[in-house]
């Protein structure tokens, strides 16, 4: 280690690591990053494989996104938005709103936990000014991530992220039986009529006490990076319809054009009753969230005035303008200036490269991909810990990071990603996977 990694390991707590296992490998010292690729201080470049906990949808370091940054700082940087408005935030939101069919208006937070917390509240708070107060729990996906404050982590399945923290969480009822699917190809993405009778069934126990059903359409991004058919997004959107029952898409890693569509919900065509959306919003310069809803949910607050009947949700920085400025600057480069084309001939090659990383090495299995996300398995008697993190430290010397989910690797790089770099990818996923699991 050198001393500013010394430094670190003796002041810094990181997230999500074996604290110890830091002492052995130290975190890489940043000293910038361009496009795809982040530098060390000591020239040693990377290929930014997922995004930056997949926030990157437009690289690090966009002239567009630094210009914009640096524009509304010179305005000014953040006014309280109770009582205030600007015409930054009055333009993302029309665009927002424009962007999906059925919204009507957009509360914005900080970060995607915070998003997922308004969305639930403001569900059971919709129904507390209807005079529906028996409407007060929650369905969610098995294998569902939502993110880690106390209310997204109760509708997140999986002890991994909450069993210790279980007394401070509320219950949730988690559908089983989800029809996963490898591409967009298979048939239970066209028809998963043989998966939904028990599902259903499931569905009906606890249709009268439920206010809301949350889940990440297409794909479960912390569970492993399933993909699931989009029929079941249809299905269970039309259930949610006839019985009442508010629908919540998580879109915080699957919007802003991950999955080849500008949001997941595309490929099910249908639209939600509110979608939280985050990290790609601003290509992760910024920690700026948003949730849109529709006026049917806005009209349950619109004349209200009790103190009970008022929707409190008062984050310091909603609103933030330099969040604000940065994901109105992302959504008009996706829109103007952005190589669609390019994009969706990347995300096949992005796949067929994965594939054939399997192929060659013999060590993946079901292999899977949509838009600009790829994943396998490590096969199960080849698999061991401490062999993946092997794998992780030998892609990263040779010049790629990736961050693996438990048996699973995923390349889920920015979206503009030249094909090049998938072939580097490829070749050092391929060279790491045969050094840590021969």
């Amino acid at each position: 280690m050198n001393h500013l990694q010394k430094k670190d390991l003796k002041y810094h707590w990181h997230p999500c690591r074996t604290l110890k296992n830091l002492e052995k490998n130290p975190p890489f010292i940043v000293k910038k990053a361009s496009g795809c690729y982040i530098e060390s201080i000591d020239g040693h470049r990377v290929i930014d494989g997922i995004s930056s906990w997949w926030c990157k949808s437009l690289g690090h370091n966009h002239p567009r996104l630094t210009a914009a940054l640096l524009a509304q700082t010179n305005r000014f940087e953040h006014v309280i938005s109770t009582t205030t408005t600007n015409q930054t935030i009055i333009e993302l939101s029309e665009m927002l709103v424009k962007l999906v069919p059925g919204m009507g208006k957009v509360f914005y937070a900080s970060d995607g936990s915070s998003a997922v917390e308004i969305a639930l509240k403001m569900s059971l708070h919709s129904r507390v000014n209807q005079g529906e107060k028996r409407r007060n729990k929650f369905l969610s996906l098995s294998n569902g991530y939502h993110g880690e404050t106390c209310g997204a982590l109760s509708v997140t399945h999986g002890d991994n992220f909450k069993k210790v923290y279980s007394s401070l969480l509320f219950d949730c009822a988690f559908i089983e039986g989800i029809p996963y699917v490898n591409s967009s190809n298979d048939a239970l993405w066209h028809d998963c009529s043989g998966h939904w009778t028990k599902v259903q069934d499931f569905l009906q126990y606890h249709a009268k006490e439920t206010t809301a059903l949350i889940l990440e359409p297409i794909v479960q991004g912390a569970g492993n990076m399933k993909i699931y058919s989009q029929d079941f997004l249809k299905r269970l959107r039309a259930w949610t319809k006839n019985h009442n029952i508010h629908l919540i898409a998580d879109e915080i890693m699957t919007g802003i054009g991950r999955t080849g569509k500008m949001f997941a919900c595309e490929h099910a065509e249908i639209t939600a009753d509110f979608m939280c959306l985050s990290k790609g919003l601003t290509s992760g310069y910024f920690p700026f969230s948003a949730v849109l809803t529709n006026n049917d949910i806005y009209n349950c607050f619109y004349d209200k005035t009790g103190l009970d009947e008022i929707f409190y949700h008062s984050h310091t920085h909603s609103g933030n303008a330099l969040g604000a400025n940065l994901a109105l600057e992302t959504l008009k480069i996706l829109k103007e200036d952005f190589d669609w084309e390019a994009f969706h001939a990347n995300t096949a090659y992005l796949l067929q490269s994965l594939q054939k990383v399997a192929e060659e090495t013999k060590i993946l299995s079901n292999v899977r991909g949509i838009g600009m996300i790829a994943a396998a398995d490590i096969k199960q008697d080849a698999y061991s810990p401490d062999r993946m993190r092997d794998m992780i430290h030998i892609a990263f010397q040779n010049g790629a990071l990736l961050r693996p989910l438990g048996k699973t690797i995923y390349w889920l790089p920015p979206l503009n990603i030249h094909k090049r770099m998938i072939d580097d990818l490829q070749g050092i996923t391929k060279r790491a996977l045969l050094r840590a699991f021969k």
